[in-house]
């Protein structure tokens, strides 16, 4: 599949200095990310913790990008309007994280922010089918979610190739996203396959000083995609 969109490039703060995150935040801003990617992790839903909405509320005056926020978190239910009023303009969310999934999309969308559903490796891309016509963006998990410096898992791309076709059905501008070992090498084969969003940590963060450099790499990929 051949994808002429823009692709999206989310720097995943999981990778960066957490001593100096506001200043992380706007270098990859300054570098050119189009979105700034917050991973939240509860330590129960995966084996991670990180992030609260606290330090989220802290991050959003260092940048005026979209902040993507990935809630890694259950019951996600009861958290989901302290994030909002913190600042995510994009909530994405798990199937499995809460026991009414529609119910959970149509409450993010009622307080007039972006929803997305997140699927792990192991979530069929079916589950999708009827909230296509409420979720703005759909992340692909191409790792197992919890911890970064994670490798590709190759069998993701059919997936995301199954959910290019069915937001193409939809007519609607929905963003297909992938997390999980993108990098010069994979973020290819991701765009390839019909993701238009890439969120990334260690390749971006890599290297001091070298964010604009790193992020034009994965935007490259678009090119290298088609080539």
């Amino acid at each position: 599949m051949i994808n002429n969109r823009k692709t999206l490039i989310s720097p995943s703060i999981l990778s960066a200095d957490f001593a100096r995150l506001g200043e992380e935040v706007r270098a990859v801003d300054a570098a050119g990310a189009d979105m700034i990617h917050i991973d939240v992790m509860d330590g129960h839903f995966v084996p991670n913790i990180t992030i609260g909405p606290d330090v989220l509320a802290a991050l959003k005056p260092h940048s005026q990008k979209p902040f993507d926020v990935h809630l890694m978190i259950s019951p996600v239910d009861q958290y989901i309007d302290a994030f909002i009023d913190a600042g995510a303009d994009i909530l994405t969310i798990h199937p499995e994280a809460g026991p009414h999934f529609h119910r959970t999309i149509q409450a993010i969308k009622k307080r007039g922010i972006k929803a997305g559903v997140v699927l792990n490796p192991g979530t069929p891309a079916d589950i999708v089918d009827y909230v296509m016509d409420m979720v703005d963006m759909i992340l692909v998990m191409s790792v197992n979610p919890g911890f970064g410096g994670q490798s590709f898992i190759p069998n993701q791309l059919d997936k995301i190739s199954r959910l290019r076709d069915k937001i193409e059905a939809t007519g609607r501008d929905i963003i297909l996203e992938v997390d999980g070992g993108v990098n010069a090498l994979t973020a290819p084969q991701c765009i390839a396959a019909g993701a238009n969003a890439l969120v990334a940590g260690s390749a971006v963060f890599k290297g001091a000083g070298n964010y604009a450099e790193n992020i034009a790499v994965l935007r490259g990929a678009q090119q290298r995609s088609t080539a």
